[in-house]
């Protein structure tokens, strides 16, 4: 029997009744559309988690990848999702006409990527990389660049990847050692190691195109030195047949979860014949790369939600079948299922809590991606600032929240879900990559802290205290959601308060004192901001409510009403206690040395 990993219900609910994405076709950037085309799309992406992605989870965990004479060996299934993701446009649905895309809104696409990390995240991880990478070269490659690898790869015949990742470097990218060295005939000798390169190699696909940072003999220093380079596993030849480019898979990564798509361990250049393409202008490389980062970023957190989603709705069939315990009320009565207890309610209340509104929180800034794209001017920009604001928030509330959530998951099936009969602890060990990928949670804290809610003298920051400040007023006016827009507004405003006061121990202090506690400083905001989008849906719900609803819809929206008063309850007081902390400023953490660590 078919399981049940998403909700078309709240999928519907998320794109037409809170962020109305019909409503964007009156812009000329997505008129081609309409609602009929939206829900056509929906149901063919989610036919095809179905049918062709969720029927090989388990399978591509238990029949991991390998090397085997010198080539990565993945699920032979691979090869067919790349070819009817090409063959159906799912690679290229962002893209424009030009490159025969569907321009699709991000409400729509990320939605459907939704749908396939949560049937089968390692399956969806081959065509939303090469999607990615793609893109970077159509927005900085040369006309014969795009040519040469763009249609290959959105029609799913080669993979595209990110190689960021050095043993020396890490999250440091100033640190990287990667060359490159000019030559007279259009290309750059590569040399160098990669490693935890997703999707670095494998048989899915006629070729691999590496999205690669490295430094050109003679660059500055720094991160002012990296240039981007396409680097192919098999480079293109005049004739339009491939050869091999000096590209070497060292070493398979045997990992925790998500061991359907292999992370690769890359040699870059031992014969001297490694060619690389630089894309755009030298030195550059890295503003280049922060396109397919922060894509990749929300990517991430979108990936986390579906993973936890999948968890939720096994947990909850569980906890409905399940019969265990009776009633404290009543020792006498037969066994209940176990949805009957309190404490199992509350585990399921706080998974929906957190996929939800994480996901309302995803969508919101696939929204501001979108009247970027749509929009000019002023507006333009403003939706600009407020994705960048957002997308430290939105790639790691969801990411380190997932962990904790499929967790939960496994408690409600108690010992069964530490085993592999049931999905759950396979879901735990999928999502725990997400506080890793794409940035740390520590980088994302002093991205958000030392950076953004800074940037442009703190308009960005400005904007969005606006925002959630316009879903409070509405709320007011709501009888029944008065004590949550107050909730909400005391925090806001403490929120206004301890960032000012942040600022002003970097100013008063150094940046080192500002950052120590940045980590928590997110998850303070995060807690805040998805409480926000738990407002705009108990508004939302509070008006379907109003319109008479059917039973079934009925049922839906209270259920959204009471899981939105739970955030408020449980979730949002959290709040009070990271805000104490952050107002104390005593420098704990860095007066503890590091000889202080001591057995």
């Amino acid at each position: 029997m078919a399981r049940k990993y998403v909700s078309k219900r709240n999928l519907e609910f998320m794109l037409y009744e809170v962020f109305d994405a019909p409503g964007l076709t009156r812009y000329p950037y997505y008129a081609q559309h309409n609602k009929k085309v939206f829900d056509l799309t929906l149901a063919a992406a989610l036919k095809l988690g179905k049918d062709l992605l969720n029927p090989i989870f388990e399978e591509m965990d238990r029949k991991a990848p390998y090397l085997e004479n010198g080539r990565v060996k993945v699920h032979p299934a691979v090869r067919t999702i790349m070819a009817q993701f090409g063959e159906g446009g799912w690679i290229a649905a962002k893209f424009d006409e030009k490159y025969d895309g569907a321009r699709l809104p991000y409400l729509i696409a990320d939605c459907c990527q939704f749908i396939f990390t949560a049937a089968n995240y390692s399956a969806s991880v081959f065509p939303g990389l090469t999607a990615k990478a793609a893109r970077l070269i159509t927005s900085f490659g040369s006309p014969e660049q795009i040519a040469t690898y763009v249609p290959k790869m959105l029609g799913g015949k080669w993979q595209g990847t990110m190689a960021l990742t050095e043993p020396q470097a890490g999250s440091s990218l100033a640190d990287i050692a990667t060359t490159a060295v000019p030559t007279d005939q259009g290309h750059y000798l590569m040399r160098g190691q990669k490693i935890f390169i997703s999707a670095g190699d494998h048989d899915g696909v006629e070729n691999v195109v590496q999205m690669m940072l490295a430094k050109i003999e003679g660059a500055p220093a720094g991160v002012k030195g990296i240039s981007l380079f396409i680097v192919p596993n098999q480079r293109p030849t005049t004739d339009g047949g491939l050869e091999p480019n000096d590209v070497t898979v060292t070493q398979i990564y045997h990992k925790m979860g998500y061991r359907g798509a292999p992370i690769t361990e890359l040699s870059i250049g031992e014969k001297n014949d490694c060619r690389g393409y630089l894309v755009g202008q030298a030195h550059n490389g890295l503003a280049y790369m922060f396109q397919m980062m922060n894509g990749s970023r929300l990517s991430v957190g979108m990936a986390a939600i579906g993973i936890s989603t999948a968890a939720y709705y096994a947990a909850l069939d569980y906890a409905r079948q399940r019969p265990q315990g009776r009633l404290v009320s009543d020792p006498t009565t037969p066994q209940v299922p176990i949805i009957a207890h309190a404490d199992i309610r509350r585990l399921l209340l706080f998974q929906r809590a957190f996929v939800e509104g994480a996901f309302a929180l995803a969508m919101q800034c696939c929204l501001y991606a979108d009247l970027e794209n749509a929009l000019e001017g002023e507006a333009k920009e403003k939706a600009a600032l407020l994705l960048d604001l957002l997308i430290p928030v939105v790639k790691t509330y969801p990411a380190e929240t997932s962990i904790r959530s499929t967790s939960q998951a496994i408690q409600i099936f108690g010992g069964y879900g530490y085993c592999e009969d049931f999905p759950v602890e396979q879901h735990f060990r999928d999502t725990r990559i997400h506080t890793i990928h794409e940035g740390t949670t520590g980088i994302q804290g002093i991205d958000i802290l030392g950076r953004k809610v800074r940037m442009k003298n703190g308009k960005a920051f400005d904007l969005y205290l606006e925002e959630v400040g316009r879903a409070i007023d509405q709320a007011r006016a709501v009888e029944t959601l008065k004590p949550y827009a107050q909730r909400l507004a005391e925090a806001l405003d403490e929120l206004r308060q301890i960032t000012a006061g942040l600022i002003a121990r970097g100013e008063a202090q150094g940046s080192r004192a500002m950052l120590a506690d940045a980590t928590l400083y997110l998850d303070y905001f995060s807690l805040i901001a998805v409480a926000w989008q738990w407002l705009l849906q108990a508004i939302t719900a509070d008006k379907g409510l109003a319109g008479h609803p059917s039973k079934a819809n009925r049922n839906f929206y209270e259920g959204k009403l009471l899981t939105a008063r739970y955030f408020f309850h449980y979730e949002l007081p959290k709040a009070m206690g990271l805000a104490r902390r952050l107002s104390e400023g005593d420098g704990l953490t860095l007066a503890m040395e590091s000889d202080y660590f001591s057995d």
